[in-house]
């Protein structure tokens, strides 16, 4: 079955940010792009070709290019860095935290690639542990968005942030479900679905998996509550907190380890708060592997069909 928000065809999140991104370059003369020899990947091309004496290509130097966007925003430039999920964080998290974060430098990371959905690249690319290492940054703000539209959104709207920024993005075409006209507040959840027996909280690509998974579970008599965490610090604790009140539990669903991520902020806020029962839909503190993205998402319960049998069996704990 096809949830209520219609798939208007499937588009890369990372086209989003390329759009978005252009864009920006049209009506904020001070964002300025950096990348490491990913151009094309990023979908920065079209922004290198528009204004050229405000990109940089750096190269294969990834902890140079966070210096660099570091020192540019001294100057007052706002700098949009782009490479891979997996080079953005792990590969200079030295770079982030000691330049970028620790004197709260306006430079915003963007990074493509994210998640176990980069299928063949392998477990040495598909980098799980980016929201844990980002989110624990203080200052730093982290972003995960769902589709196409949102991504572009997304990307405009770290712009006017001032602050570091993560913004996560991915390779895969996903559905694209959001409106180009909702437009994008930071540290606020987007409540996608009303329903009283379980609060299913989504981000990123897992978002359109919980869709998915209410229509399933409505035709089983179960009325599922849907929200979309795009932005996972700052997070939207008072939509989550308003949400569990109402229907005694949570599933939270991330295509990120369990250790770090979304489901670990949540269970954060419940434990101080309003403590519910709550199960997790994520990697299960394990690396990924080459393959097929559909086919990964399924071995690794991220799929919809997984979020239906977690519910399921929480709804009859509580």
């Amino acid at each position: 079955m096809q949830p209520s928000y219609q798939n208007t065809g499937n588009v890369d999140t990372r086209s989003g940010f390329g759009e978005g991104l252009s864009q920006l370059g049209q009506t904020n003369p001070r964002v300025v792009a950096l990348c490491a020899d990913l151009t094309g990947s990023l979908k920065m091309s079209h922004f290198k070709t528009e204004f050229p004496n405000r990109f940089f290509q750096v190269g294969i130097a990834e902890a140079n290019m966070m210096g660099i966007a570091a020192g540019l925003t001294i100057g007052g430039w706002i700098p949009f860095t782009g490479t891979f999920a997996n080079f953005s964080t792990g590969r200079v998290y030295d770079q982030i935290r000691q330049s970028i974060a620790y004197s709260g430098k306006n430079v915003k990371i963007c990074a493509s690639h994210a998640g176990i959905t980069l299928g063949e690249d392998g477990a040495t690319h598909q980098i799980l542990e980016d929201i844990g290492l980002m989110k624990m940054l203080p200052g730093m703000t982290v972003i995960n968005p769902c589709d196409f539209n949102q991504t572009k959104t997304a990307t405009m709207a770290i712009a006017e942030h001032q602050g570091p920024v993560y913004l996560r993005f991915g390779r895969p075409k996903v559905p694209n479900f959001t409106t180009p006209d909702l437009g994008f507040e930071i540290g606020k959840g987007i409540l996608l679905e009303s329903g009283k027996d379980i609060t299913i909280v989504a981000t990123g690509h897992l978002v359109w998996e919980a869709l998915l998974a209410r229509e399933i579970l409505n035709t089983k008599g179960i009325s599922a509550e849907i929200i979309n965490i795009h932005t996972i610090k700052p997070i939207d604790e008072q939509m989550i907190l308003d949400s569990v009140q109402k229907t005694k539990c949570i599933i939270t669903a991330e295509e990120h380890n369990y250790h770090g991520g979304l489901g670990e902020t949540v269970a954060r806020i419940l434990s101080k708060k309003y403590p519910v029962i709550q199960d997790y839909i994520a990697t299960q503190d394990t690396f990924g592997e080459s393959g097929n993205p559909a086919e990964l998402m399924k071995k690794y319960g991220l799929s919809s069909e997984n979020i239906v049998n977690k519910s399921i069996d929480l709804i009859k704990r509580k």
